[in-house]
C-alpha cells in the first residue's frame, strides 16, 4: 500500500526531495525511486509503496534469526518486505533484496493476530532490511508492544540518527550484521558506508535493546586473521558480553568465491573467545560451537543441536553450576 514517507526534506519551487532515513540520503526528482526500491518521488513528495506489504511469512525459531540470547527456544513470526537500501554482490535473498515479487498486504491490526499465533513471542521483520520499512514498523510495532509481543530486527544497522532513535523504544531485540570493519568493503560490496553501521550498533546497545551481532566470513575478502581481530575488538570496545554470531558464507548470487572453510570458522571462534564471552559459529556444522557456555566456569548452558535448544544449564539468567550472571533474556 502507498503511505507518505517519513523524513526527507523537500526543495522549494523544485520538484525534488531528499529522503534522509537512512545515510544514502537519496536526492529523489519526479518519479525516481531510491536505491532501497520502495521511497520515491510522487508529485513532488516522498511516497513508500510497502507499507503493510509482506513478501514472506513464516514461523521460525528464535535461533534461525540468528538470536542465542533472546528467548532460548522459542518461536517468532517472521516476515519482510520488498528491497533493501544495500546492493550486496553475495545476497541470499537477492530476488526479494534486490528486485519486487508479489506481496500480500497486511493491516498492523492483522499483524497482532499473525504474531501470536502457534506460540510466537512477537514479530522478527528480517529476509531483507526491515528499516526501509520503517512506517510500517513504526505503525505495526506499537501494536504489537502494546498486545505484550515482542518486536525484532534482523538488519544491516544502515539508518540514520533521527529515525533510529524514534524506532528504538518500541524495538526489544536486533541482530545487526557487520559486513566488515573495511571500508572498502562496505563500499564495494554493499555500496554503503561504514562508519553508520559502527555508530549505530553503539546506539543499539547504549539503548537498552537487546543485541547480537553477526558477520559472515567471506573467504580472501574479510576473514583474515586481522579482519576477525578487528571486528572483535570493535565488538569487545562496546561490550564483551554482545553475543557475536560468525557465519559460513557460500558462492551465491553474483559473487563466486570459494565458501568459507571449517579452518577459518574455528580460527574465527578462536580469535574471538578470547575477548568476548559468547561467540557461536553458524550455517556449518561445527559441534559444540553453537552451545552458550558460562565464561566463568564453561559449563554448557544451552546446548543447540540444529535449532533444538537444552537450556538445562541456566537457572533464571545464571549459570547453574557457579551461579555467574548471563547476558541472557528469557
Amino acid at each position: 500500500m502507498k503511505t507518505d514517507a517519513l523524513y526527507f526534506q523537500k526543495y522549494e519551487n523544485e520538484n525534488k526531495v531528499k529522503c534522509l532515513l537512512c545515510p544514502a540520503e537519496c536526492l529523489l526528482t519526479e518519479g525516481k525511486v531510491g536505491i532501497c526500491g520502495s521511497r520515491f518521488n510522487e508529485n513532488g513528495k516522498l511516497i513508500t509503496d510497502n507499507f503493510g506489504e509482506l513478501v514472506s511469512a513464516c514461523y521460525d525459531p528464535i535461533e534461525k534469526k540468528p538470536l542465542y540470547h533472546f528467548y532460548p527456544g522459542s518461536t517468532i513470526f517472521s516476515t519482510g518486505a520488498n528491497g533493501c537500501n544495500f546492493s550486496c554482490s553475495n545476497c541470499q535473498n537477492w530476488e526479494i533484496s534486490q528486485g519486487k515479487v508479489r506481496t500480500r498486504y497486511v493491516a498492523p491490526e492483522e499483524l497482532i493476530k499473525l504474531a501470536s499465533d502457534k506460540n510466537s513471542i512477537g514479530v522478527a521483520y528480517t529476509y531483507t532490511e526491515p528499516l526501509i520499512w520503517f512506517e510500517y514498523i513504526a505503525s505495526a510495532g506499537r501494536l504489537i508492544r502494546e498486545a505484550g509481543l515482542k518486536n525484532v530486527l534482523v538488519t544491516n544497522g544502515y539508518i540514520n540518527e533521527k529515525p533510529l532513535n524514534d524506532l528504538l523504544p518500541i524495538i526489544d531485540a536486533a541482530n545487526i550484521d557487520l559486513k566488515s570493519m573495511n571500508s572498502k568493503v562496505y563500499k564495494k560490496v554493499c555500496k554503503a558506508k561504514l562508519e553508520p553501521v559502527l555508530k549505530n550498533i553503539k546506539t543499539f546497545y547504549d539503548s537498552g535493546v537487546h543485541l547480537e551481532i553477526t558477520n559472515l566470513l567471506i573467504t580472501g575478502l574479510n576473514d583474515s586473521d586481522s579482519d576477525i581481530e578487528q571486528i572483535t575488538d570493535f565488538i569487545a570496545s562496546v561490550s564483551k558480553l554482545i553475543p557475536t554470531h560468525f557465519s559460513a558464507y557460500y558462492p551465491t548470487y553474483k559473487m563466486e568465491r570459494p565458501a568459507t572453510s571449517p579452518e577459518r570458522m574455528l580460527r574465527a571462534y578462536e580469535i574471538a573467545t578470547a575477548k568476548l564471552d559468547y561467540v557461536y559459529l553458524g550455517n556449518m556444522n561445527l559441534p559444540g560451537k553453537s552451545d552458550t557456555l558460562c565464561p566463568k566456569c564453561g559449563t554448557v548452558l544451552i546446548n543447540r543441536l540444529g535449532y533444538r535448544t537444552d537450556i538445562s544449564g541456566l537457572n533464571n539468567r545464571r549459570c547453574a553450576n557457579c551461579g555467574e550472571k548471563i547476558n541472557i533474556v528469557n
